[in-house]
């Protein structure tokens, strides 16, 4: 699909400490590679706002320009990956957020209304091409449904960051 770099980001007190398996993280590089992006970089992060800000910061170091993070978007006190993600949004995309959250209610999952994940676009201040960081939930599926909305996205918004018009309406 596009050789350019995204980044799995699992934010997860328990499992930075090694008390429990990451299953969202390494789920989610399958499903990007099965979407044919293979050049994935991964971090696992505690919870809390300057863990977050600094993991995305380190992503855009890393040039990615797609960041999935997964974790921290309910409602416990610890979740707080929308908080460390707020602040770096050059520009929000509450429509990607919202599909998340319907695709998992309307697949059963009630709660899943209670995801305060956010998505935007963060423009990195060294000059390099803009991002786009997602928040996913924690389990397993509703980081496969989140992206699966993100990914088929991808490609038009990626032309998007990168100065593309959109295309002509077909003449009639």
């Amino acid at each position: 699909m596009t050789s350019d770099r995204a980044a799995v980001i699992t934010v997860s007190d328990r499992c930075a400490r090694g008390e429990s398996e990451d299953r969202s993280g390494p789920l989610l590089v399958q499903v990007l590679a099965e979407h044919g992006i293979s050049d994935v970089v991964t971090r696992v992060v505690p919870d809390g706002v300057e863990s977050v800000r600094d993991v995305l910061r380190w992503t855009l170091a890393q040039r990615a320009r797609l960041i999935l993070t997964t974790g921290g978007t309910g409602v416990t006190p610890r979740d707080l990956t929308p908080e460390g993600t707020r602040g770096l949004l050059d520009t929000e995309i509450p429509g990607i957020a919202e599909a998340i959250r319907a695709r998992g209610a309307e697949g059963g999952i009630p709660t899943a209304v209670l995801s305060r994940g956010l998505a935007g676009i963060i423009r990195a201040p060294n000059g390099s091409r803009p991002a786009v960081v997602i928040n996913l939930p924690g389990s397993t599926g509703g980081a496969r449904d989140g992206a699966e909305i993100v990914l088929p996205l991808w490609p038009h918004l990626r032309e998007q960051l990168d100065g593309a018009d959109h295309p002509a309406p077909p003449e009639q």
